[in-house]
């Protein structure tokens, strides 16, 4: 297993689209293995492989208290949305140390296979439900400071950039 190396928003690759995995096979399982180790020791409680500059399908969740309810999530897709909404304080790994409220549909359905390729689905709320959407939203291209105004996105972009000149530095 090998810890994967994050982009930082607003890196242009995660606004790729990510393409559907054609077969679930072991390098799929690798990959997952990888991202599940990543996301762990960042520490977060999801990843999509966009975030990774793997531009598949492919999400791994951990919404569990104790950091041992693995969720994977292959070709995802939401399949219906509540209308009542959500607001939550949503933080990212590829945004380091930025947080901020995002409006999300309260509940949802899932479809998606997991790691051996078979086809699941699960209903979501709570923190699950606004990981999934966020998590999806990066398959999609889209990070969750799009969400945000003009002003908090520049704000944001200058401060991550102030981030990165200073680590190089160090």
């Amino acid at each position: 297993m090998a810890i994967l190396p994050i982009l930082h928003y607003p890196d242009p690759r995660l606004h790729k689209v990510a393409k559907p995995v054609q077969v679930v096979d072991d390098r799929i399982r690798q990959l997952v293995r990888d991202m599940a180790e990543t996301m762990y020791d960042a520490p977060g409680v999801g990843l999509a492989a966009t975030q990774v500059d793997v531009h598949e399908r492919v999400v791994v969740i951990d919404v569990s208290e104790e950091g041992n309810q693995l969720l994977v999530l292959i070709n995802p897709e939401i399949t219906w949305k509540s209308e009542d909404c959500q607001v939550y304080e949503e933080g990212c790994l590829s945004v380091p140390g930025v947080y901020d409220k995002v409006e999300r549909a309260a509940r949802i359905h899932v479809r998606a296979l997991n790691e051996q390729g078979e086809a699941f689905e699960f209903d979501a709320d709570g923190l699950l439900a606004v990981c999934v959407q966020h998590e999806l939203d990066h398959l999609l291209g889209k990070v969750f400071v799009e969400y945000l105004s003009p002003l908090k996105q520049n704000r944001i972009k200058t401060r991550i950039r102030k981030q990165e000149r200073q680590a190089v530095k160090a």
